[in-house]
C-alpha cells in the first residue's frame, strides 16, 4: 500500500499581496494584512494543508495595490504555526544567491526546517524598469535561475564554494550554519521547454497554470523523462482556484460573477505583460501563451483544471490530476478564511477516502 508520504500534497497561495487571486470587482473576504494572515496559515495547518505559498511583487500592478515582501511574511507565518510549511518566493536579480542563502539557512534554524524557496523566474518586465534591474530574455531568465539554484545548493552544502557562472561567481564561499537535513525544498515555476528542462535538471519541484489533466500529462512526462534522463527526480504543483458549493450550481454561479465582474483594463494589462514570459518563449508554451480572457482572470489559470463544484465533483477531479502526475494541488479561492476552512473539512478527507480506496485496489491487483 502507498505510504503516507505518496499522498497528495496541498498548498494555498498567501494572499501577502492584496487584491485577492481573481482580477475582479467581486467582492472578496480575504485581507492582505498580517493578522488576517496569521489566523489563515493557523486555519490551513489545523485542515489538512502541507503548504503556503507566498507571493512577490515589488510593484502596483492589475489590482495588487499593496505588496508584502515575501521572505519576511513567510517567516511571520512560519513563527504563528507548528507543521506548515511555507515557500518564500525568491526573484533572482533584486535577490543575490548569496543574500538568499543566508536568509533561508536562518528561517530554517528558527523554524524546525518547515522554510521552502520558490525561486520566480520573473514575468513582470515593468517592475523590473522600475526597480533598475536588468530584464533578460525568457531562455535567459531561466538560465539564471537554474545557476542561482546551483549557487543555493553549493552554498548550502559545500566549504569553500566556488563557481564561475555566467550571472554569479563565488570564490572559496563558506556560509554557515548550513541548514538542518533535510536542505530546505528548491520550487519553480513554468509551462515553457526552458522552464521543464530546468526543472529537470536542478529543482525539487515544478509548479505549472492550472490545464485540464490530459494537457498536465504531457508536461509531466516530458519532465520526467528528461529528470530521468540527467539522474534527478522533480516532483509537480498544479495550480487550481477552487470553488466548492453546496450544489454545482452555486459554484458555477460564483464562477460567471467573477468573469462578469473582471475588471477589463487591469485583465489586458496583465495579458500585456505575461506576453514576456509565456509567449515570449521561443517555441511560445509557456505560461499563458494559450490563455482566454476568462483564464487571465485568474492569474495563474487556476480556472483550467475546474475544481468548481460540489466536494464530491472536486475531490474526483483532484484525483484525475494525480493521476496525471500531480504531486500537489496549489489553491486560490475567493474568501480566503472561510473556504479554506471548508475545503480542509469537506474536500481533503474525500481526497484521502478515493487515494485509500485506490491503494487497496492496487494491493489486490498485485
Amino acid at each position: 500500500m502507498a505510504s503516507h508520504s505518496d499522498s497528495l500534497k496541498f498548498a494555498y497561495w498567501v494572499p501577502n499581496v492584496s487584491g485577492g487571486l481573481v482580477i475582479s470587482n467581486i467582492e472578496q473576504r480575504t485581507g492582505w494584512d498580517i493578522d488576517y494572515n496569521r489566523k489563515l496559515a493557523q486555519i490551513a495547518e489545523a485542515n489538512g494543508f502541507d503548504y503556503a505559498l507566498s507571493q512577490i511583487r515589488f510593484t502596483a500592478g492589475y489590482g495588487a495595490d499593496n505588496q508584502h515582501e515575501s521572505v519576511s511574511f513567510s517567516h511571520a507565518l512560519l513563527a504563528a504555526t507548528t507543521t506548515l510549511k511555507v515557500i518564500a518566493a525568491i526573484l533572482p536579480g533584486p535577490w543575490n544567491p548569496a543574500l538568499a542563502a543566508k536568509q533561508i539557512a536562518t528561517i530554517n534554524h528558527l523554524t524546525n526546517g518547515r522554510v521552502a524557496v520558490n525561486v520566480v523566474s520573473g514575468w513582470f518586465r515593468g517592475e523590473f524598469a522600475a526597480i533598475g534591474e536588468l530584464w533578460l530574455d525568457h531562455d535567459e531568465r531561466y538560465r539564471r535561475s537554474e545557476e542561482f539554484i546551483r549557487a543555493l545548493r553549493g552554498i548550502w552544502t559545500e566549504d569553500s564554494f566556488t563557481l564561475k557562472g555566467d550571472f554569479y561567481r563565488f570564490t572559496n564561499y563558506s556560509m554557515k550554519p548550513k541548514p538542518i537535513e533535510p536542505l530546505p525544498e528548491i520550487f519553480q515555476g513554468g509551462s515553457s521547454r526552458a522552464a521543464r528542462d530546468m526543472a529537470s535538471r536542478v529543482s525539487d519541484w515544478y509548479f505549472t497554470n492550472g490545464n485540464t489533466p490530459e494537457e498536465i500529462r504531457k508536461q509531466v512526462d516530458d519532465i520526467r523523462a528528461k529528470a530521468k534522463a540527467n539522474g534527478h527526480k522533480v516532483k509537480i504543483g498544479v495550480n487550481a482556484f477552487a470553488i466548492a458549493r453546496e450544489t454545482e450550481a452555486e459554484a458555477r454561479a460564483v464562477l460567471d460573477e467573477i468573469i462578469a465582474k473582471a475588471n477589463p483594463e487591469a485583465v489586458q494589462g496583465f495579458a500585456d505583460q505575461v506576453k514576456n514570459a509565456g509567449k515570449a518563449s521561443p517555441e511560445g508554451e509557456g505560461n499563458w501563451a494559450k490563455s482566454s480572457f476568462e483564464d487571465l482572470v485568474q492569474y495563474n489559470d487556476g480556472f483550467r483544471s475546474n475544481l468548481i463544484g460540489t466536494p464530491e465533483q472536486i475531490a474526483e477531479r483532484i484525483l484525475k490530476l494525480k493521476d496525471a502526475g500531480a504531486d500537489l494541488i496549489l489553491l486560490g479561492f475567493l474568501h480566503f478564511q472561510e473556504e479554506v476552512e471548508f475545503f480542509g473539512k469537506r474536500v481533503i478527507p474525500l481526497v484521502r477516502k478515493l487515494e485509500a480506496a485506490r491503494d487497496r485496489e492496487l494491493v489486490a491487483a498485485e
